[in-house]
């Protein structure tokens, strides 16, 4: 079974500023679909600024239903050269940052 934790690694022409704008409209748009309350208990994130990086938690119907918008935003605001994804492999949740736990 595929990974659903994907890591997003942005080129230095994108801000993470204008990436974590980018995540907070995915993730309201994901809370028209499946209620605040569900997003808020089954997605998380972690992102580490200095990397360029973010990982998201997308196991659950609503955390995929955040990576799908986030990641249709971040091609139509910066192309799909600006950004790379990669599925992280299989983990137990004590593997994962804490922000990303469940």
């Amino acid at each position: 079974m595929a990974s659903e934790i994907y890591r997003f690694r942005f080129d230095q022409g994108v801000t993470m500023r204008d990436v974590h704008e980018s995540l907070r409209l995915a993730i309201y748009a994901a809370e028209a679909v499946h209620g605040r309350s569900q997003v808020r208990l089954d997605f998380g994130y972690c992102a580490d600024d200095e990397k360029r990086s973010l990982v998201l938690d997308a196991r659950t119907e609503a955390g995929r239903t955040v990576a799908r918008i986030f990641t249709g935003f971040l091609t139509q605001q910066f192309g799909e050269e600006a950004f790379r994804v990669e599925r992280v492999g299989q983990h137990r949740d004590a593997d994962l940052p804490a922000e990303v736990r469940r």
